[in-house]
């Protein structure tokens, strides 16, 4: 295997001209420059990423931690992150939790092991000792969906963003609207979008029966359930139904749809998130697109400028959503 001393003594250069060559760092002569060039692709030389790593104190690695990698909403987080960094020249290291809250601490300490050059989190549960593990760490960082005091946050607006969907169903004339949530451990998608149902039935002067508030666990199973759950319980019957994410959704109306009843003219049905196939089941879903390839570019920015020597000061960033008008409401 080649060396930079060889391709110094063949090129008639000195081996630091090779290395500002390699790393297109420092003046070399056109000519120099040239020569050094000529060797490399005679002899098909590769540079060692471990060596470059060392010079230039980067690995050129982001690692990413996330919840459920096998979600929609990850897929698209990366396809965004990826964009920014395959520009950049950077590898992006995927790990997954698998909504399991102590793999994210596991993580990132495997994370700051291989030396990566900065970490995204796209975090479920904020809790205090993932928070000082986090500080310990001491190198660029940037968490997705969840806000973290003094760090750089990319957030979605879950609050709003669930309350103008209560908002839109009464305006379509629905008055009992049903819930459907996941564990308020997650404060962005699990209190937050329970809040802003809460306050927009409040804003409205609607009631709101204990029985019409359900809790799922990100799955379709989890609606189903939840759904089957309002209807056994509720003195009341429902005629909409907010779930908080896309499959959520889907799993109320595949029971609904087996008790006999019609979407929308029986019960309406609004979910969040839209994934791909919230576009393809009868009715289409009513739906939030929260532009997850947005958050992604985003975050992807915001750590390539600690990187690159940026300050490490808060800083927070709320990507816009919309709302998708279907045939479910």
């Amino acid at each position: 295997m080649i060396t930079i001393k060889e391709i110094a003594e063949r090129a008639n250069v000195s081996r630091t001209t090779v290395s500002r060559v390699l790393n297109s760092s420092g003046y070399v002569s056109e000519e120099a420059k040239k020569r050094v060039l000529k060797v490399i692709e005679e002899t098909g030389y590769i540079p060692s990423e471990n060596a470059k790593a060392l010079r230039t104190k980067k690995t050129k690695v982001i690692g990413v931690i996330l919840p459920k990698i096998s979600t929609e909403t990850s897929s698209r987080l990366v396809k965004g992150l990826d964009e920014i960094f395959a520009m950049e020249g950077y590898q992006i290291l995927l790990t997954n939790t698998n909504l399991e809250p102590e793999k994210e601490i596991e993580y990132l300490k495997l994370l700051k092991s291989r030396h990566v050059d900065g970490i995204i989190l796209s975090a479920t549960n904020i809790n205090r000792t993932l928070v000082e593990e986090i500080f310990k760490l001491k190198i660029p960082f940037v968490t997705v969906g969840q806000y973290i005091s003094g760090l750089a946050n990319v957030l979605f607006d879950d609050y709003q963003a669930s309350k103008e969907m209560v908002h839109y169903l009464i305006k379509k004339g629905n008055k009992n609207i049903a819930f459907i949530g996941v564990d308020e451990k997650d404060r962005s998608v699990g209190y937050c979008r329970k809040s802003g149902y809460l306050d927009a039935m409040k804003e409205n002067h609607l009631p709101v029966e204990e029985s019409w508030i359900q809790k799922g666990k990100f799955d379709v199973v989890s609606g189903y359930q939840s759904m089957k759950a309002i209807m056994a319980l509720s003195k009341q019957k429902p005629d909409a139904v907010l779930a908080v994410t896309d499959r959520l959704a889907i799993g109320a109306i595949q029971y609904i749809k087996e008790i006999c009843l019609s979407i929308p003219d029986d019960i309406a049905v609004a979910g969040m998130g839209a994934s791909e196939l919230s576009k393809f089941i009868t009715p289409a879903l009513t739906t939030i697109d929260f532009s997850i390839e947005d958050a992604g570019r985003e975050a992807a920015n915001l750590l390539l400028e600690q990187i690159n020597g940026g300050n490490y000061h808060e800083t927070i960033r709320t990507i816009k959503y919309r709302l998708l008008e279907r045939s479910s409401i």
